[in-house]
Order: C-alpha cells, then structure tokens, then sequence
C-alpha cells in the first residue's frame, strides 16, 4: 500500500476554504485517470470516468480534502496573532502546540499558547480554566516582524510529523486525508487494470466539509447522482474511558458501513448490497451508527431529486487532534470494498 501517499495528503496544508495546496497534489496526481477533470466554483474537484457503454447510473464518491484549522484574525501591537477555528476543535487538545502559518509569501513555523500564568505562578483555580479556541494566540518568535509577514486571513494548521507505526498510521489531518488516499488509488486501480465501467464514475474531492458539507452540496448539485457514497472517518472510540457501547468502531475490525449519522439515513438496499459483497469476499466491516455528525454523503443523498446514499468509513482515534490514527487494515479493507464495488456495479 502506498502509505507515502497518505503521508504527503496528511503533510499538505489546506484548510477548509483554503484548499488549494492539496487540490493541486490531486490533479496533479490523478490527471491521467480520468476522461475530465472541473473545478466547480467552491474549489470541489469533479472527476469524471465515462462508461463507454450505455451508462444505467451514476455514481458519486465524495472525498472532502480540507482539514480543520484556523484563519488569522487578529494581529496585535506585539506581533501575537490570534486566529478564528474552521472546524471544530477541543481547546483541550490545543494546549503548547507546534503550528505552521501559511501566507502567500511563505509558512512560518510558530507556536499556539492559551492566555494566562506558566503553571510555576498559576494558582489551583488558574488551572481549572480552559480556554476557548479563539483565546489561544500564536507566537512567531518574532516580535513585531509579525505584522510584515502575516495578514487577516491567512490559514494555520497544527505542525506535526505523520507516523507509520506497524499496524498504525499517526498523524494530523487523516480526517480526511484518508479519503482523498481511498479515491485516487482507486482511480489508479480502474485505469491500472483498464476496468470497463457499466456506469458513469464521479469521484469529488470537496472543498468545506468541515463547516457544513459546503462543497459536497454544490458538486453534487452538479453531478445529480443516482448513487452517492461518502467516504470519511468516524470516531473509533475504543480505549479507556469509554464504555463499550459508545465505542461507535473498534480498530481492526474493517472498514465501517456506515448505517446513520445526525445528517442522513443509508439506504437499506445500498447497505445490504455491500454486506453481501463483503461477505462475499471475505472483507473484513462492522456497522456503525453515530448519534451526531454528518459527512458528505447527506449532500449526495439530498443533491436533486435525490440518491440512494451510503457512507464507507474508517474507525479514527483521537479525532480532530494532531494524533489520529488508523488501523492499516481497516484502511486497505475500505479501498477493496469500494474496488469491488465498481467492479460489479
């Protein structure tokens, strides 16, 4: 499998509504795989793979590409920056962190604090206090030099190496990198083995997932699918202090079929096609529900007239931190669902 890939999507900056760096490593990456390629007006890359027969459907995979982050919003007289969230954040996890703050003229490595004492001077009630996101400032180690280098607006994302563990993948921005990973090694499987395609193929790489499926609901206006699949993560929440029921997915128990979140209803017939195929092939899945949420395939289901939607997923720790982390094999068991899936669609 080709983890360098992941690693690279994982390391390339782009927040959402600021995903240019990452849209142009996929077009540059997948341009050969597809029979058109459109940039819609709010950054979506639209790929399109053309059945030479008489197309029956189409089918929509949504693969959003941006990451949570932070905009600048304010520098003051000291060269501090504050920053405004996109996405959303814990103010725990945010605590003495390494950051990058990407302008057009460069990226600047700095670090994010919360306001207040150093814990040597902080009293019992100091240390109770959590900030909220838009309280944490960034220093640049610079001074003043700050408001040459910086404007309003320009992103910041967390700064922080991707691992490859043994049966693991670390790293910051694999919500949803992963996806973005799953939909051009798929492209590159169906142009590799020069699949012929019963139907039409739309794989979308959508801008703005993270602050309201922006991006999705536009492309997928434009594509007006019979099928739409969302692929994401969602939440693995098996470690300790979590009771078994809330666990949502366990690692290492395959890719996730995505049944409900707060935003859709997977079709009932989608969701027993892909049990019977993956029971079929032996690929290993679990069922998931997620009481809150939502992700790219409610904008597919609800695009038009509607779709038949259905979301593939993979189970993340420590989700919107600069420690997620995967179980490989859950990953390579979502990328050979969805290849057998278009291969007997």
């Amino acid at each position: 499998m080709n983890y360098q890939l992941l690693k690279t999507l994982c390391e390339t900056p782009s927040v959402a509504g600021r995903e240019s760096r990452i849209s142009s490593f996929i077009q540059e990456n997948v341009k050969d795989f597809f029979d058109e390629i459109e940039i819609d007006p709010l950054g979506s890359i639209i790929c399109k793979k053309f059945s030479k027969k008489k197309a029956k459907q189409k089918i929509l995979l949504l693969c959003h590409m941006d990451e949570i982050g932070f905009l600048v919003s304010h520098i003051n007289s000291k060269g501090f920056l504050f920053v405004d969230p996109v996405g959303g954040f814990d103010p725990r996890n945010l605590f003495s962190r390494r950051v990058l703050v990407c302008t057009e003229n460069g990226d600047y490595k700095a670090v994010m604090n919360p306001p207040g004492k150093p814990v040597h001077t902080q009293s019992a009630m100091d240390r109770k206090k959590i900030p909220e996101p838009n309280e944490f400032f960034i220093d640049m180690g610079i001074g003043e030099k700050a408001k040459d280098k910086v404007k309003i607006g320009d992103f910041v994302v967390m700064d922080e190496p991707f691992l490859e563990l043994s049966d693991k993948v670390v790293s910051k921005a694999l919500d949803n990198r992963i996806a973005c990973w799953l939909g051009m090694e798929l492209a590159k499987y169906i142009h590799e083995n020069k699949l012929e395609l019963d139907n039409d193929l739309y794989i979308v790489f959508t801008s703005q997932e993270e602050v309201g499926l922006r991006g999705a609901k536009t492309a997928s206006f434009t594509v007006n699918p019979d099928i739409a699949i969302g692929i994401d993560t969602t939440l693995a929440c098996d470690t300790p202090g979590v009771a078994e029921q809330d666990w949502i997915t366990a690692q290492g128990k395959g890719f996730g079929l995505h049944i409900k979140d707060g935003s859709f209803i997977s079709d009932a017939e989608l969701v027993k096609e892909f049990v019977e195929l993956a029971e079929k092939n032996k690929i290993e899945y679990q069922r998931t529900i997620l009481s809150r949420g939502g992700q790219d395939g409610a904008a597919g289901q609800q695009s038009g007239s509607g779709a038949k939607a259905i979301g593939i997923v993979v189970g993340t720790r420590y989700i919107h931190t600069v420690t997620e982390m995967i179980e490989k094999n859950d990953l390579e068991n979502a990328l050979s669902i969805l290849q057998k899936y278009i291969e007997n669609k």
